[in-house]
């Protein structure tokens, strides 16, 4: 948790910019009928049963202090899905910065060896020496703002059902320009000595032995 709060205490720097990222799995469900539009005195009106239609993942980055998010919509959520999209931010997202300071948490596809299983050798190297990782603790993905964004997202894009991976992307993709557009960013103020008053609990507990004169 203080590693993850420190780095959040670091000022902005473009050439190691700070990028929360995570990933969401969502179902596409289809409506089985239209549903009736509102009217007045009279909210809409849809049926309550649906039909499942496959799924879509996303995965996002947010670069918090600079207010600027990435998205990818993809049919799975493979170690290769993860590696290609690591390789985006890199490559074409981040191309100018010589390291990307990457906060996330440690699901088992989250890994550098991912990078090995989708590349060669030689490329999984070079994208590995561009990656500083650090991990959000078991049961602390609250520390990952990647969350935020995905909670505004939910509020403002998913709150709804959405028939096939095409309608995700087409919608998720016109959110992300809009909040870049905005350059919202989120504001990260807990820190690490809030923590040792407020999380007190959660630290190890010192006996301290004190030597008695003879």
């Amino acid at each position: 948790m203080e590693d993850i709060l420190e780095v959040y205490s670091r000022p902005y720097d473009p050439k190691k910019p700070v990028i929360c990222m995570d990933e969401m799995h969502k179902q596409c469900i289809k409506e089985v009928r239209k549903s009736i539009p509102p009217a007045p005195g009279n909210p809409e009106r849809y049926d309550a049963e649906y039909e499942r239609n496959g799924s879509a993942n996303i995965f996002l980055a947010s670069e918090p202090l600079r207010g600027f998010r990435f998205v990818s919509v993809t049919d799975r959520r493979t170690k290769i899905d993860w590696a290609y999209f690591i390789k985006e931010l890199i490559d074409n997202q981040y191309s100018e910065a010589e390291k990307l300071l990457l906060i996330m948490d440690n699901l088992n596809t989250h890994t550098l060896g991912s990078l090995y299983e989708a590349f060669e050798p030689e490329e999984a190297r070079r994208l590995i020496e561009k990656l500083e990782i650090h991990y959000t603790p078991k049961h602390g993905s609250w520390l990952n703002v990647a969350e935020i964004e995905f909670s505004v997202m939910s509020r403002q894009c998913l709150n709804r059902r959405i028939p096939d991976k095409e309608t995700y992307e087409t919608e998720i993709i016109k959110w992300k320009d809009d909040r870049n557009k905005d350059k919202a960013i989120v504001e990260w103020h807990f820190n690490t000595k809030d923590a040792r008053i407020k999380l007190k609990r959660l630290y190890p507990k010192l006996v301290v032995k004190t030597e008695t004169s003879q």
